[in-house]
């Protein structure tokens, strides 16, 4: 009883001893490791799709590679052989290849 008396008078529980400050120190760990990071990967990608040009050389989400040959607002046509052409969403394209010249 004394003992108890003793922390609560010097405040030893202290600031991080409220439940509500805690819980917002939790969410901005929260929101500094998890949410900004993907925020940062979002327009990242965002960027790279909107930059995606004829003659690109790409890697799609399932894994095709192909070479940009048209660009048609929200879709690619995307050329992944001789005379084999596929239309795809612009979303579904993972990477572009670096080029080879580059550098």
């Amino acid at each position: 009883m004394m003992a108890s008396l003793l922390l609560q008078a010097s405040g030893a529980p202290g600031i991080l001893g409220n439940p509500l400050i805690m819980m917002i120190i939790v969410m901005g760990i929260f929101y500094v490791m998890l949410i900004l990071p993907q925020q940062r990967q979002r327009k990242k990608t965002q960027a790279m799709l909107a930059a995606v040009k004829n003659g690109d050389k790409v890697v799609t989400t399932s894994g095709i590679y192909g070479t940009v040959s048209g660009l048609d607002g929200d879709t690619v046509i995307l050329k992944i052989a001789d005379q084999v052409k596929i239309r795809i969403a612009r979303s579904a394209i993972a990477t572009v290849e670096a080029d080879e010249n580059a550098g």
